[in-house]
C-alpha cells in the first residue's frame, strides 16, 4: 500500500504545490475563511468525498465512508486561517490581500490534509472504518477548535492526527515528538489603581506606573525562584497601558500578557501565585488592583501510541534519516489540544526549512516553505491513515478509549 500512496503522491505534487501556492496567495483572516473553504470544498468534491460547510462558522468537514462502520471514525485536522501580517516574502505567488499573510504555514496544513484526502480517494481500498477530514478555521486565535467541536466533528471520533510546519527543521524531515508537544497558553490582564498627582509631588500621589513595573520585575524574579525549573513557566507581559500627560502621576495602568506552562500541576496553581505577588507589591503602597486570569489552550500532549504510528509511517515513507525524534517540547501554543480533550491524539512537525540559508521563524513577514516539505507529509499522513486500522486502533481499544 505504501508504494502505491508514494506513487499517487509524486504524480500528484504538482498539482499539490499548485493548491499551496493558490491558498498563500489568497489568505484570510481568523473566522473569515470564507473562500478558502468554498477552495478547499471544491477540491475535495472532486474527488467525490461528499463536504459539509460552514462547520464551526466557516470550517469544512468530509468524510471518507469505510468498510466497518463500527470500527469508529479517525480524523486528521489541519488548520486554514492567515495572519494580519504585510508579507514581505520574495516569491511570485506573494499574498494578494495587503497586510494578511500565510505566516504560520496553514497554507501547507491545508494542502497536506487535501492531498491525504486525494490520495486516500484515488487509492480505492474500502479501510474498516471512515476517515474524517477536519479543516479549522481560527486558529490563530485560538477559537477554532472549540468552535469544530461544538458543532460535533469529534462524535464517534477514536483518535486524531495532526501536523504543523516547522522552519528549522529542514524541508523533506519530519519531527516526532513523544509526550509535550506545546504549552498551555493563558491570558493574564492587571489593572493597578493608584491616585493622581502632580509629577512634582510624587509623595502626594500613588504611582501606578511605578508600582506596575515593580509588579511586572518581581513576576519575573519570582518565576526562577518559587517554580520548580524542570516544570518551565514563561510569562510575557505584552502591553502597558496608563498615564494621560507627562507631568501627571498615572491612577490606572492595565497590563495585558501571556502565560506558557508544560505541566497541568504548574498551570493549576498559577493564578493564585500571581494574584499574590500582585497583592505583595500594591498593598505596601496603598494601590488597588484585579487580576483577571483567563484560561486559554491546553498542552498539547501526544499519545505515545499514535505518535508511534506517525513516527513508522514517516520513517517507511520517507527513510530513518529524515526522522528526528525532538527532545524539547515548545512552548508555544496550539488549539489542536481542544481535541484531545475527546479523543487520543498526536501532533508531528513538518520541516519546511531550507539548507545552507537563513529560515526565518513563523510569523515573520518574510517566512517561507520549502514545497518538498508538502509531499512528504501527504505520504506520511496517507500512510498513517491506513496503518491506524493495523495498528492504533487495536491500541485505542486495549486502553479502553
Amino acid at each position: 500500500m505504501l508504494d502505491q500512496i508514494c506513487a499517487i503522491v509524486d504524480r500528484l505534487e504538482p498539482r499539490l504545490i499548485e493548491i499551496r501556492r493558490h491558498l498563500h496567495s489568497h489568505p484570510e483572516l481568523s473566522g473569515q475563511e470564507y473562500q478558502t473553504a468554498a477552495y478547499v470544498s471544491g477540491v475535495l468534491s472532486s474527488y467525490g468525498l461528499k463536504t459539509q460547510e460552514l462547520v464551526g462558522k466557516t470550517g469544512v468537514v468530509a468524510d471518507l465512508p469505510g468498510a466497518g462502520e463500527q470500527r469508529g471514525i479517525l480524523a486528521l485536522r489541519t488548520d486554514m486561517d492567515g495572519l494580519p501580517i504585510l508579507e514581505r516574502a520574495d516569491v511570485e505567488f506573494i499574498s494578494q490581500k495587503a497586510g494578511i499573510m500565510h505566516a504560520c504555514g496553514h497554507d501547507v496544513h491545508t494542502t497536506v490534509g487535501l492531498g491525504a484526502a486525494m490520495v486516500l480517494a484515488e487509492l480505492g481500498v474500502a479501510l474498516p472504518g471512515t476517515v474524517r477530514f477536519i479543516f479549522q478555521p481560527a486558529e490563530e486565535t485560538a477559537q477554532g477548535a472549540r468552535w469544530m467541536v461544538a458543532d460535533g466533528v469529534m462524535e464517534g471520533v477514536s483518535a486524531i492526527f495532526g501536523v504543523h510546519v516547522y522552519p528549522s527543521i529542514l524541508g523533506g524531515d519530519i519531527g516526532i515528538r513523544y509526550g509535550a508537544l506545546t504549552a498551555a497558553a493563558d491570558d493574564l490582564e492587571i489593572h493597578i489603581v493608584g491616585e493622581s498627582g502632580h509629577g512634582a509631588r510624587p509623595h502626594e500621589a500613588t504611582d501606578a506606573i511605578w508600582i506596575a513595573a515593580q509588579v511586572i520585575t518581581v513576576l519575573q524574579q519570582s518565576i526562577s525562584r518559587t517554580h520548580n525549573p524542570l516544570r518551565p513557566v514563561v510569562l510575557t507581559i505584552g502591553q502597558i497601558q496608563g498615564g494621560r500627560a507627562p507631568n501627571v502621576i498615572a491612577d490606572h495602568v492595565k497590563l495585558r500578557g501571556t502565560v506558557r506552562s508544560l505541566h497541568p500541576d504548574t498551570r493549576t496553581e498559577l493564578p493564585d501565585w500571581i494574584e499574590r505577588i500582585v497583592a505583595g507589591v500594591c498593598q505596601p503602597y496603598g494601590a488597588k488592583y484585579q487580576v483577571d486570569y483567563r484560561l486559554g489552550v491546553p498542552s498539547v500532549m501526544n499519545d505515545p501510541g499514535l505518535t508511534q504510528i506517525v513516527e513508522f509511517c514517516a520513517e517507511a515513507a520517507c527513510g530513518r534519516e529524515h526522522v528526528q525524534l525532538l527532545a524539547e517540547p515548545s512552548l508555544g501554543a496550539e488549539d489542536f489540544s481542544v481535541y484531545l480533550d475527546h479523543a487520543p491524539g498526536t501532533m508531528f512537525r513538518l520541516g519546511v526549512g531550507y539548507p545552507n540559508q537563513v529560515n526565518h521563524p513563523l510569523h515573520h513577514p518574510q517566512f517561507e516553505v520549502n514545497e518538498r516539505a508538502i509531499a512528504v507529509g501527504v505520504k506520511t499522513l496517507a500512510y498513517a491513515l491506513c496503518r491506524y486500522w493495523e495498528q492504533g486502533h487495536n491500541l485505542v481499544l486495549s486502553a479502553g478509549i
